[in-house]
């Protein structure tokens, strides 16, 4: 009996699984919605963001920048001891 009943389930296992996970997606679905909370907080999007600290970097003081160009060569910076200029 058993051999003959696993013959047709595994015939029709596409008819018999479609039927399955609906009705536990629909349980599930029905589930989740009576106890979670559909309450999403709000915040920010990224372009606000951007626009409000740009707007807080326009009102800082121009005066306090570094200067741009470098005192130094690029390549005098990591010398060794031995080819350091002498002092």
């Amino acid at each position: 009996m058993w051999p003959i009943i696993m013959a047709v389930l595994r015939r029709n296992a596409v008819y018999i699984t479609l039927p399955i996970a609906a009705v536990v997606g629909f349980i599930g679905y029905n589930l989740e919605r009576k106890l979670s909370d559909r309450y999403t907080p709000y915040s920010k999007s990224i372009q606000e963001c951007r626009a409000e600290r740009l707007a807080e970097e326009e009102l800082t003081d121009p005066t306090g920048v570094e200067k741009l160009r470098l005192n130094t060569n690029v390549l005098e910076r990591n010398l060794s001891p031995s080819l350091q200029p002498k002092t």
